[in-house]
């Protein structure tokens, strides 16, 4: 793999931002070149040979920087691996189910013929921005649910699946 993997994200509080970097260190300790970007600063993915992306989500729709970033590059991602993953829940549902994507997900993943996406338990503490987080945390419905154990074992399958790529090629 000589352009390596992109992981571009649409974040507002950071949380799913520091998925993004795990999935990247992942891939970096497999032997893969990775990159965890803000969705929004990506002009273009063509000297990736993979992409991940990952968005928080809010009122059951994706973070607008990953909705923006996949309709952007749609073209080029569909001739591309990809797998998206989305964070939210704001309990432990997350690591005790699979969750399915929200419906904006599920269709760019059939669009774009996506290997793979899955939902991971979100973060929202104190500090987070905007007026309905605030509120969330306020009522004391907030906390961190992020599950790294289980990114790191899915993002090990993502570097498990580009490796075999590569050495059937």
């Amino acid at each position: 793999m000589s352009g390596g993997v992109l992981v571009a994200y649409g974040t507002t509080n950071g949380s799913t931002a520091q998925i993004a970097q795990t999935v990247a260190e992942v891939l970096n300790k497999a032997g893969l070149q990775a990159w965890a970007r803000p969705a929004a600063s990506v002009d273009s993915v063509s000297g990736y040979d993979a992409v991940v992306v990952g968005g928080g989500l809010y009122g059951g729709r994706w973070h607008r920087h990953a909705r923006r970033f996949v309709r952007r590059q749609h073209r080029a991602l569909a001739e591309k691996p990809l797998w998206l993953f989305s964070s939210g829940p704001l309990d432990a549902s997350a690591s005790e189910k699979d969750i399915p994507p929200v419906a904006g997900v599920r269709r760019a993943m059939e669009r774009l013929d996506a290997r793979g996406h899955v939902t991971f338990g979100g973060c929202l503490v104190e500090g987070a921005q905007g007026r309905i987080a605030k509120m969330i945390v306020r009522n004391g419905k907030g906390g961190d649910f992020r599950d790294f154990a289980r990114i790191e074992e899915w993002a090990r399958g993502i570097a498990d699946e580009l490796t075999k790529d590569t050495t059937a090629s």
